[in-house]
């Protein structure tokens, strides 16, 4: 009896291990149906075992998911070239935040599509009287990606302007203003903001405009609301037709009436999207 148990398990362990498993299913073919998924679900398959590892590592794969203009992105941005580095390198390395022209912009890859994100630090930008401590200040705060804004205290005349030339993959673009009305700090742990020089931005709306080297111009006004929440303010769009040529975009914000004072505004950046990112970031307030 205790041999005919034996010869029974022997059998089992046998067709169970003639069964066919994910081992046996060949890399390429993985490689293959990687290519129709998105970067985070490739990266969770690779987890099962071996061979889905070494699929998720193929160079084919990773370009399917990389902008267009990449290697344009390896050279401007991560100051190499794109030969020495695979395509998963270069895809992992762009989809974290990387900093150019001396540290005043900031790039990324959004992890699930790939597409091309910028943030522009108000450090980049001319503001009218910024360097006049009677009417703006650097601040310190964690909540800036570049970890410092421009707040004004009060002025007549508020005007920031910024230009910007970049290779842009193809594709239609937003612009956003980041503010926010009032000075935020932290006390015993806990958000606070204080909003006693913020005032005049209710009386007339402030103008923003965008406009590029190939004729595209935005122009859209509001007051500014909200008071003590980072805000996103929508300039306009621009589309981008011939990734091989540099987009050359400037912005600005202005509110010039001098019938009154404002104050009491941070300036942190101007964010570049993907229109398809709009309704999303309507949804958003704070860019962490």
């Amino acid at each position: 009896m205790g041999a005919g148990i034996s010869a029974g398990f022997a059998a089992e362990t046998l067709l169970s291990s003639s069964s066919p498993s994910l081992n046996d299913v060949p890399e390429s073919c993985v490689s293959s149906i990687f290519m129709h998924l998105d970067p985070p679900e490739i990266c969770k398959l690779a987890l099962l075992n071996k061979t889905f590892r070494g699929a998720s590592s193929a160079d084919f794969v990773w370009e399917t998911k990389l902008p267009s203009n990449y290697k344009y992105l390896v050279k401007k941005v991560l100051n190499e070239s794109p030969q020495t580095l695979t395509k998963k390198e270069i895809y992992a390395r762009l989809s974290q935040p990387n900093r150019f022209d001396n540290a005043t912009k900031e790039i990324w890859l959004d992890k699930r599509s790939g597409k091309v994100c910028m943030s522009i630090s108000a450090k980049s930008m001319k503001i009218t009287g910024i360097d006049d401590r009677r009417y703006w200040n650097q601040i310190a705060t964690e909540e800036s990606r570049f970890h410092s804004v421009a707040y004004l205290q009060q002025t007549w005349w508020c005007e920031a302007i910024g230009e910007l030339e970049f290779e842009f993959p193809q594709g239609t673009y937003s612009l956003f203003f980041r503010l926010q009305l009032g000075k935020a700090s932290k006390r015993f742990g806990r958000r606070i903001c204080n909003l006693e020089q913020v005032h005049g931005w209710d009386v007339k709306p402030v103008r923003f405009q965008l406009s590029t080297s190939n004729g595209q111009k935005a122009v859209s006004e509001c007051c500014l609301y909200d008071p003590g929440n980072w805000v996103l303010y929508h300039v306009g769009d621009f589309a981008v037709e011939n990734d091989q040529t540099s987009s050359k975009i400037k912005f600005s914000m202005m509110q010039i009436d001098c019938t009154h004072t404002k104050g009491g505004l941070c300036i942190d950046s101007v964010l570049i999207y993907p229109s398809e990112f709009k309704e999303r970031l309507k949804r958003v307030h704070t860019i962490s």
